[in-house]
């Protein structure tokens, strides 16, 4: 897709806000720089072309399609989604040329796979950005080739773990701002994963509410004060 801006940084911030993903999601090359044209006149915008981060990545193993046992399709589906997504996960970190092993489980909400080996802080990077982009990848190719849509977590050296600490004193640093300053407060660009961390945080709090605002995988999550009605405060 060519997009447009008067700066590359403007041309990047509107592709990342046409495809609803952060930068790292994204190829992006730059096709003409622009020009200030003089006094104004004869201006030229920066073109840069930008396509979603994607590693094609084939996977044999065919999914069974019949079975005599009532329920045993969707067990079937459920397996090969996992397996699909290690196998996948496996030849991302071969192309990475990272020597790690990959262990997967299952649960009722997810599926979790697990790298272990070297080149943890690389696999992670600055806030998990690296690991959420590897996530992204993967999520995207399994559920488009399996049916279902279960969340896919990617973690290594219990990472995950530590951000959700990490996002839980952040959502009640945030939640205790918001009833000092009694003014809605954003917290930046969130997974779904994390973004549910942030709700159930503060779902308790009766004086705050949290929404998600804007498209795509990754969004914001607002934090408002509960208004109170005049007959509440008066009692």
């Amino acid at each position: 897709m060519m997009i447009e801006g008067k700066s590359i940084d403007e041309a990047i911030e509107n592709a990342c806000s046409a495809f609803g993903v952060p930068r790292e999601k994204l190829n992006i090359e730059i096709i003409s720089e622009g020009s200030a044209g003089f006094l104004g006149i004869g201006a030229k915008k920066v073109q840069i072309k930008a396509s979603l981060l994607t590693i094609d990545l084939m996977i044999d193993a065919p999914i069974a399609r019949q079975s005599a046992e009532p329920g045993a399709f969707e067990t079937q589906v459920r397996e090969s989604a996992k397996e699909k997504a290690k196998k996948m996960l496996e030849g991302l970190l071969v192309r990475m040329q990272i020597d790690s092993s990959v262990s997967a489980e299952e649960t009722q909400d997810a599926i979790i796979l697990n790298i272990q080996g070297s080149g943890s802080g690389f696999l992670i990077g600055k806030r998990g950005q690296n690991l959420d982009a590897i996530q992204y990848i993967v999520s995207k190719a399994v559920h488009h080739s399996v049916n279902g849509h279960k969340m896919i977590v990617i973690d290594t050296e219990k990472y995950r773990e530590r951000r959700e600490e990490s996002l839980i004193a952040l959502a009640l640093r945030s939640g205790e701002k918001v009833k000092k300053t009694k003014k809605p407060l954003t917290i930046g660009y969130m997974n779904a994963h994390d973004r549910r961390v942030i709700h159930l945080a503060l779902q308790n709090d009766a004086t705050l509410t949290t929404k998600s605002r804007g498209e795509g995988e990754y969004r914001k999550i607002l934090i408002l004060p509960v208004r109170r009605s005049p007959e509440m405060s008066d009692g």
